[in-house]
């Protein structure tokens, strides 16, 4: 494991992009960034904060999280609000998404604000569909993270990190969720954050406070773990040009303002599977 860029406070939403490398955000300082394939760091949405989750845009962009979920264009010309926390009555935010393979975008909302120590209220999982109308599929999420599809689309994974579980929805070719049954549960004084899916349907989670990632057979038996530097690991992501490439983000040691957030890089034998591009009509 290889340690490509420090110096961040909490960084999240890693997502990979053939022309620019390594997307991420820092949730605390702000700001999306690229880190190269050489190694150099450029700005493409500056200060933003609150940035949990991030997928790439169909129309040459990125669809980012926070308090909205937005489209920004790499060039900076063109912006689109997709969902607004008005979804519902309880919504303040939004924290990791993704994207099924038509081009869905697949989100879950906040409903109080851990950092600031406020009262617990479960959040729910939405789906914005390609004429960019959204709906609730699922509640009673408490704190929404990571989430991604299984190989063949027909299983969500969703992490609940303050209920210690990851959950797994049957997903109809409509969108619809049939229901949803426990994954795995994670013990001890650790939570599951961000995850990505390998080809041969594996699931790897970043495990916040527990210093490593755990990787997941599809039936919920665990595989391996693999041991990381720093114990706030916060996402995970697959990358490089045969998606052989794992990179692990985390959050600084002793809290986020103390800005030592890293971003590490592995090889695995298994590729990842890549994000598909949303598909969702840009509005306003």
């Amino acid at each position: 494991m290889e340690e490509l860029a420090t110096g961040y406070g909490l960084i999240e939403g890693p997502v990979w992009d053939d022309a620019r490398g390594l997307i991420f955000s820092d949730v605390v300082n702000g700001g999306v960034r690229a880190l190269s394939e050489s190694g150099e760091i450029s700005s493409i949405v500056p200060k933003r904060r609150g940035v949990g989750g991030m997928a790439p845009h169909a129309a040459g962009g990125l669809v980012i999280g926070g308090r909205e979920i937005i489209f920004e264009s790499f060039d900076g010309e063109t912006h689109s609000t997709f969902l607004t926390p008005d979804v519902t009555d309880v919504a303040i935010g939004f924290n990791d998404l993704t994207t099924d393979q038509a081009g869905r975008i697949w989100v879950g909302s906040l409903a109080f604000r851990v950092i600031l120590g406020e009262e617990v209220r479960p959040g729910h999982l939405h789906v914005i569909d390609l004429d960019g109308s959204a709906r609730t599929v699922s509640d009673g999420i408490i704190l929404t993270n990571g989430m991604a599809f299984s190989p063949d689309g027909k299983s969500l994974y969703h992490c609940d990190a303050r209920a210690d579980l990851i959950r797994v929805y049957d997903v109809t070719p409509n969108a619809e969720v049939v229901g949803w049954r426990v994954f795995a549960e994670i013990t001890g004084a650790s939570t599951p954050d961000g995850m990505a899916v390998a080809e041969d349907g594996s699931v790897w989670v970043a495990i916040a406070d527990g210093g490593k990632v755990m990787v997941f057979e599809p039936d919920g038996s665990i595989r391996a773990e693999i041991p990381t530097p720093l114990p706030m690991v916060t996402s995970v992501c697959f990358g490089g040009a045969d998606l052989h490439d794992f990179y692990i983000v985390t959050g600084s040691r002793n809290g986020p303002r103390e800005n030592c957030g890293t971003i590490y890089r592995m090889r695995t034998d298994v590729p990842g599977l890549p994000i598909a591009p949303a598909k969702v009509a840009l509005g306003s």
